[in-house]
This record gives structure tokens, sequence and C-alpha cells, in this order.
């Protein structure tokens, strides 16, 4: 009889190796990219965008949902927030391309100076929706002349034949609000932000209350006062009395009209997708049974086997193809487990220390769970740093109990250690589940949570090259008979440091 956390480490294990929807839904904020839209969408736009890169299974990501979808909320109209799948096949050139290591990687991308040519940088921000806005809304390029009473006729004989835009502000400051909407209407109608300080200009168009925008048509003086809230969309259409505003990215390019060739694709498309199901279907039956580690008994009774002394020669022998499960290295003995994990010059290693009954549910549930996850990595083309079991019959297992405080030997211990850096950190964790450990996994991946520092008595020398002296056997003197000796002055010996 299957136990029923078996059951949900199986479930688990299922929607961690078939989850290949994405985070963000169709009516999120966020916009999703691909690789055959991030060109036209992200970098041929006039508009600084933040891009996230990101698997759906990864822990890190998943909490990071929430704050990204509000940092887009909030962005709307100022900055493009957008997220691509690198879990799709489709993205994975992109992901490449871009550099991406390590699940979320978020780069923020602002026009260049040639188009099609924008600026990438890495996003090394707070991982919260104000840090996210805040980081995001500096990044937005200024366009905007700052205007005193004593430049302000200069500013106005600079473009006579254009209509002019001007907010009357309390603050020197200018928004990230209206540098977009200066970045909209580039080219269109130039803007300008005048501080109430500055009295003449303020006087000049009758000002009252701040902010104010007034809008000058081309050879006019006389302001257009704008009335509704000062939110982007509002003066957005404010202004496009004169013009529409530049479109943020170029228009996606025309689909041909080919109702035939649609037809055609979409019955493809149909079989494809009931072959998919049904591949998917068989294939999450077969994870199940083997990330339960399990023997279910069959509700119905088998049915009886033909004698296999009986054969149809016309019949040919069946092939049995046996479903090969993903593990990892286990290490028995001390000195494979100091040159893996646990010498001075080793890197980070994720150690899971079993107990003495290994086939107990908590160690093959840990075991299957972290054989998933390399796997994972490993079809991705991405370096992880060793997962290795240590059986309680290794020496070093009971000292890693005791020195590190892991508990007792009857249970699983998971463990990342670091001999280089002498740290290790524990799995703090009661369910080994792959979601659960993947989380823990992505921690130690980001440099994420408190670590502990390695006990030196676990770490073997790192080898070094010993260099013996060679003795220089004594030799006897040798005699020289000089039948004169002419003494000559000796030469003064020089000071340290002279030639």
């Amino acid at each position: 009889m299957v136990r029923s956390t078996a059951i949900a480490a199986a479930v688990a294990a299922l929607a961690l190796q078939a989850d290949a929807a994405g985070l963000y839904p169709k009516s999120s904020k966020v916009l999703q990219v691909t690789t055959a839209d991030y060109d036209r969408l992200i970098a041929k736009s006039n508009y600084t965008s933040i891009v996230e890169f990101y698997a759906p299974w990864c822990g890190h990501c998943k909490n990071l949902q929430p704050a990204y979808e509000r940092a887009a909320k909030s962005l709307e109209g100022i900055a493009k927030v957008a997220a691509v799948n690198c879990d799709e096949e489709l993205n994975k050139p992109l992901c490449g391309k871009m550099g991406v290591q390590g699940f979320p990687t978020l780069k923020i991308v602002r026009p260049g100076k040639k188009p099609g040519k924008p600026t990438v940088e890495d996003y090394n921000g707070p991982r919260e929706a104000k840090g996210i806005v805040e980081v995001v809304k500096d990044k937005v390029p200024n366009n905007v002349k700052r205007v005193t009473d004593a430049k302000l006729d200069e500013w106005l004989d600079e473009n006579k034949d254009s209509a002019k835009a001007i907010l009357f502000s309390e603050k020197g400051a200018i928004s990230a609000t209206l540098r977009t909407l200066a970045i909209d209407f580039a080219g269109l109608v130039p803007i300008a932000q005048i501080r109430k300080t500055e009295s003449a200009a303020v006087e000049k168009y009758g000002i009252t209350k701040f902010p104010a925008l007034v809008l000058l048509k081309a050879g006019s003086d006389e302001p257009i006062k704008y009335d509704g809230a000062m939110e982007k969309a509002g003066m957005v259409e404010f202004l496009s009395q004169i013009a529409p505003p530049n479109p943020d990215c170029p228009p996606a390019k025309a689909k041909k009209d080919n109702k035939k060739k649609d037809k055609k694709d979409a019955k493809k498309e149909s079989k494809f997708s009931k072959a998919s199901a049904s591949h998917k279907s068989s294939e999450a039956s077969s994870a199940a049974t083997s990330a339960a580690d399990e023997t279910l008994e069959e509700a119905n009774k088998p049915t009886e086997s033909p004698d296999a002394s009986l054969k149809d020669e016309d019949t040919p022998e069946p092939i049995v193809i046996s479903e090969v499960k993903p593990t990892i290295p286990v290490i028995a003995d001390a000195s494979g487990l100091q040159a893996a994990c646990l010498n001075e010059k080793s890197k980070t290693c994720i150690l899971a220390i079993l107990p003495k009954d290994e086939s107990a549910e908590a160690a093959t549930t840990a075991l299957a769970s972290l054989a998933s996850i390399h796997k994972k990595y490993d079809d991705l083309k991405s370096t992880l740093f060793p997962f290795i079991g240590v059986p309680s019959s290794n020496p070093i297992a009971t000292s890693l109990l005791k020195e590190l405080s892991l508990g007792s030997d009857d249970e699983v211990h998971l463990v990342a250690t670091n001999g280089k850096r002498s740290w290790y950190k524990k799995y703090s964790g009661t369910a080994y589940g792959p979601i659960e450990v993947e989380s823990w996994v992505d921690a130690i991946r980001m440099g994420d949570g408190k670590k502990e520092k390695l006990p030196e008595s676990l770490l073997a020398a790192a080898e070094k090259e010993q260099v013996k002296e060679e003795k220089v056997p004594e030799q006897e003197p040798i005699k020289i008979e000089i039948e004169e000796v002419v003494e000559e002055p000796e030469a003064p010996i020089p000071e340290h440091g002279e030639l």
C-alpha cells in the first residue's frame, strides 16, 4: 500500500518535471516575451524595460512573482516589465544569448544611441516591488528641459513652429512620468519643467495651483491648461490634440491571409495536441510510479499469460524498454568523500547523509528529489554543484552528524558544504519533496540565508607538492699551494640594496 507522503512526493515530482507553463497568466500586467518578439518589443522599444529570465519550476522565481506583478502595475505607462520563460525550447537561444546562468536573472534594457542597439545591464537591486520600481524609474532617460525665468524666452524661440508643453511644479526633480511623456512626444511636442519659485513664468501663464500642465500651440503664447488628474493616460490624451504619440515599439508584421493553410495547420496542431496529451499522460503515470518507489497492487487481477512454449513464429518477440530513473552518486568511503567535497580546495556540494535504513521513506524521497533536480539542470545544460549521497557506513557520516549537530542517525539530513570558503548550511525543512528541496538549493545558488562555520576537523588537507631539499655532499677542501701571496686591499662590502 502506498503511503500518502510518497504519493505527495510523486505528484510534486511530476509537477516539477511537467510544469512547462509560465508563471504569468495572460491577464498579468507583466509583458510575456519570446525569442520571436524580444527584438521588436524590447530591443527596439523607446521605453526602458526590466526583463526577468525565469524557469517556472524555480522556487526563487515563484517567490519573486507577486512583487514583480505589483511592480508591473506601478510602472504601467512608464517602463516595460517583461518576463521570458527560459524553460520553453523556443526561448533557450535568447536566454543563452543574454548570458543567463541562474534563475531568476533580471536585466534592465534601455534605448541606445542607435535604434535597435540598446544598453543592457544586470539588475542587482532589491527584489521587492518598491525597490524594483525605484531603480527602474531612475533608469528612464530624461528629455525634459529645466527652464528658469532667465531662460524661458530662449527656450520658446528654439522651435517657433512647434507646439510646446510646460509642467509647473513645486519640485525640482523631474518625475519618471514626465520623462516618459517626453519620450512619447519626442520630435512632436518639446516639454519643459518650471519650478514654482520662477515667479515671472508663473505670473505670465496665470498658474495658481501646482502641479499644472499647459500646452502652447505653435505661434501662440496663450496657454491651454490641463484640468485632469496628473496621470500618464490623461496627459497623453491632452497632448494628443497636437499629434498622436510615438509608438513605444515597431508594429508587428502583418500575417499573410491564407485560410486553407490555417485550417490545415489547425488540424495538424489538433492531432499533435492529442498525441502530446496522450504522451504526457503516459509519462505522468510512469513517473508517478517511479517517484513513489513503491509496488502498486492492481485493482483487477492480471490476465493469464500464454504458455511460453507456444510461440508464433510470425510474431516477433516484444522489446522491453526499462525506464532509467535519475540518480545521484553515493560515496561510501571516507577518502572518496574528502576528495570530492571535504577538503580545503573543494567548492559547494550538497550532501544527503542517509540513515541506517536507507529504504526509509524520507531517504528515498530526498534522493529522488535531488536526482530529479540535478537532471533538470543537466537537461538544460546548466552547471550545478554536485549532489552526493553519504551512507551511514561511510566513517565520515558519524563525524558530520556530530560536528554539524545535525541530529539522529535514524533520519536523512541534507547539508551544503564549501571547503574552500569553510561554510555549511543545513536544510531545516521537514518535507523532502522536489519543490521544497529545490527552493533550498536555489537559496544556496543565490547566496541567500545564513551560513555557519565548517569545522576544520572535517576537511582533509589540500594536496601540496613537497619539494625536498637536496643535500650537497660535503667535499674535502682543495689544497692549492701558492709560493707567494700578494695582499690586495679588500673591496668594501655593499650596503643592503646597493648594486
